[in-house]
């Protein structure tokens, strides 16, 4: 399997949600979290479409990109798994960067909150999502899933029910 972006956070979030994902079983569909996720990236900075271009290279679809200012712009619900947003820029940047496009910066822009962080490329980030990708062909390449880690974003993920069938929540 190809990385991708989901796959790099979603590894940052919850490696057995990555495995899960990686191996075709999706939750997603039922989830009020990520309809609501949706809901916010489809209505807000709606002007975006005309101003920012669409970006596909390979397996990756940057949603909003300023080619003339080389900045990717990621809308996201919340800040509760900020790495893993982090995390997916720079694998955005690092594509960019394979495709001979230097000099990208990202900002990470969560509405509901109010708030913007801009994301930079520094010493060492490509080495970093090297060692990311190897790890998540490594996992993906496991013929068991990763056990159930217990973190508090649980509740509200979309494989909730699926990894806590038959545990006790508490």
């Amino acid at each position: 399997m190809q990385i991708n972006a989901t796959l790099i956070n979603l590894f940052h979030v919850c490696k057995r949600q990555m495995w899960l994902h990686a191996h075709g079983i999706r939750m997603e569909h039922n989830s009020e979290v990520v309809a609501e996720g949706k809901l916010i990236g489809e209505t807000t900075y709606q002007d975006r479409a005309q101003k920012y271009t669409e970006l596909q290279i390979g397996n990756i679809k940057i949603d909003y990109y300023d080619a003339k200012n080389k900045v990717i712009h990621e809308v996201k619900k919340s800040d509760k798994a900020e790495y893993a947003h982090i995390a997916q820029v720079k694998y955005y940047m690092y594509v960019l960067q394979q495709h001979g496009i230097e000099g990208v910066t990202a900002i990470l822009e969560y509405p509901k909150m109010r708030q913007k962080q801009v994301v930079e490329w520094e010493d060492g980030d490509d080495s970093m999502v090297q060692e990311w990708m190897k790890a998540i062909q490594d996992l993906i390449a496991q013929d068991n899933c990763p056990p159930l880690k217990k973190k508090s974003i649980c509740r509200s993920c979309s494989y909730y029910d699926f990894c806590y069938s038959g545990e006790d929540p508490e």
